[in-house]
């Protein structure tokens, strides 16, 4: 359960902790900002994605569905910095589709946690076999993680990669290659 005055609490000690004055003008009022960012950087912890994968509608076919580029913005739970990429996700349906912003509410409800990629990229792929109940389930993540950027090795531009595969994409070898090489990046 989110609690305001803890955080703010957490931040007048840590601000102290690293010798700021916590009255000063430009900090008196940090502690409350920085509790409403972590209420919204956190609010997918409140959410389950079966309210948005539920809204289904009758396919009659079972070509794959591919969504990507869907930007995201998560923070690492190791260090509570952020990561950013983009998400792709490619699906076979089993007689019904999910509206294309789903997929995106999708991805947001599991990157708006304190969370770590290569478990984001999991939950992702799981949520949509387990509530669409998809024939097979294909999702590529690709991260720049600040607490690799901005501090530790200092590496800005690198990118993590994960994958995970579920159903017919984690069975055959030729159909998770054509995915890759689908959700690769392109430069724009």
């Amino acid at each position: 359960m989110f609690d305001k005055n803890k955080i703010e609490e957490g931040i007048r000690l840590l601000l102290e902790g690293i010798g700021e004055d916590t009255d000063r003008e430009g900090l008196k009022d940090t502690p409350e900002r920085v509790a409403r960012m972590y209420e919204e950087l956190c609010a997918g912890m409140e959410q389950n994605p079966e309210e948005h994968l539920s809204k289904v509608f009758t396919c009659d076919n079972d070509h794959v569905v591919i969504e990507k580029d869907i930007t995201f913005y998560s923070t690492c739970e190791h260090h509570l910095m952020p990561f950013y990429g983009k998400t792709h996700i490619a699906y076979i349906p089993n007689g019904k589709v999910v509206g294309i912003s789903k997929l995106a509410r999708t991805v947001e409800v599991f990157a708006r946690r304190l969370q770590i990629q290569e478990q984001m990229t999991e939950q992702i792929a799981g949520a949509i076999e387990k509530y669409l109940g998809a024939k097979g389930v294909f999702v590529m993540v690709e991260a720049e993680h600040m607490c690799m950027s901005a501090r530790g090795i200092k590496k800005p531009g690198s990118r993590t990669i994960t994958f995970a595969a579920k159903g017919k994409f984690a069975e055959d070898g030729t159909m998770r290659s054509e995915m890759i090489s689908l959700m690769k990046h392109d430069e724009r």
